[in-house]
């Protein structure tokens, strides 16, 4: 048996020889930059590297060899990519966002819709968000807010988007993939559910409670646990769901939401802070249809799209990480008309204007499928 330490010094020696070689490689790789910004030629050939690989994998014996080569070749190409797409950002060649950059936002003048009725979260994360605005009102649907500021009844709309309990609001991911849109702020709200009933009621009268599926979610424990005989229904809106009990007018209804629905709707506050999770807090992002962002916006929402293939993931988020990108959220939702197959939301770190964002969107727009930006704020 030979000893490690030699082992280990012959290794050391076949290293320096692929690490030699491996400049080498990247040497030529910049070649190939410069030719393909002459030529007008893409940086990602999938049809070539597919060809690579499979002459590659052939020269070695056994499944373990053929994927282990597979592997390392997908990503040294990958390498070379990121190299080249830097020396197109070098040249000047980018990747047009069709975003634009402003100081800051004037929302003086500014018509607001939200989802709901008065009183809902939605109004509460508007003006927690707009100082100052010319109007609002409020549409029965999150599609009515993003066809209102789409056909120019509003300037602006307020979209829940994800609760730190309950998780994402798939349906808002949708339409933000659907609509021509972008977001240009987000607001954070502290879910901080009550129970609300008519005046003079009391917890014990209560028979049927009304409200949004997220914020029963969000009470599960509080209802499971103290009062398991509640008729539980839903209803599109917390506020909603407070406006029906003052119409209703009924001793035994009560609604789920906050407490500023009891001082709109003159309804009694029976019990506060039901929610499970006392940290609960909603994101709301505000859309608009201006592609517009603040100069010391720091993070950017992406839509992309990736071929069906192992790997293809990891190689998109490859961007990022040679960039120095932080991303901190990626959600994946069915693209409709193509069963099993997904797109994916992402949040990085960033600025449009910053030259690793620039670098990584050029790798991004080539590499993937289809690429959007959804915001940058």
């Amino acid at each position: 048996m030979r000893d490690l330490a030699d082992i280990r010094v012959e290794i050391d020696t076949v290293d320096n020889e692929i690490l030699n070689l491996f400049t080498k490689r990247m040497e030529l790789a910049c070649q190939v930059a410069e030719y393909k910004i002459a030529t007008g030629k893409k940086v990602y050939d999938k049809t070539r590297e597919d060809e690579k690989l499979d002459k590659l994998s052939a020269c070695v014996d056994g499944e373990f060899s053929q994927q282990a080569v597979r592997e390392l070749y997908t990503q040294i190409m990958s390498i070379s990519r990121k190299k080249q797409f830097s020396i197109l950002s070098d040249k000047g060649i980018g990747y047009d966002t069709g975003f634009m950059q402003v100081d800051d936002f004037d929302f003086s003048d500014a018509v607001v819709c939200f989802q709901g009725v008065q009183g809902a979260y939605s109004q509460l994360a508007m003006m927690a968000f707009f100082d100052k605005m010319k109007t609002s009102f409020h549409v029965d649907m999150w599609r009515d807010a993003m066809d209102a500021i789409s056909t120019g009844k509003a300037d602006y709309a307020v979209l829940p988007i994800e609760n730190s309990l309950a998780g994402s609001v798939e349906e808002n991911f949708d339409l933000l993939s659907e609509y021509n849109v972008a977001i240009i702020g987000e607001q954070i709200i502290k879910v901080d559910h009550a129970l609300l009933g008519v005046k003079g009621a009391n917890i014990s009268d209560i028979k049927t409670v009304y409200s949004h599926p997220k914020a029963i979610a969000q009470c599960e424990n509080y209802i499971r646990l103290n009062h398991i005989d509640w008729d539980v229904k839903n209803l599109r809106n917390t506020a909603m769901s407070a406006q029906k009990i003052k119409d209703d007018n009924d001793i035994t209804q009560a609604a789920i939401g906050s407490k500023y629905n009891a001082e709109l709707y003159d309804l009694e506050v029976l019990e506060e802070s039901i929610q499970d999770d006392k940290n609960n807090e909603t994101r709301f992002v505000i859309v608009s249809k201006n592609k517009v962002y603040r100069k010391d916006a720091d993070k950017i929402s992406l839509c992309i799209e990736i071929s069906h293939e192992p790997g293809s993931l990891y190689r998109i988020l490859s961007n990022l990480m040679f960039n120095g990108i932080n991303m901190n959220r990626i959600e994946s939702r069915p693209i409709k008309g193509v069963n099993w197959q997904y797109r994916f939301f992402i949040d990085i770190d960033g600025n449009l204007n910053d030259e690793a964002v620039r670098n990584a969107l050029i790798g991004l727009n080539e590499e993937c499928v289809s690429l959007r930006i959804l915001g940058n704020y």
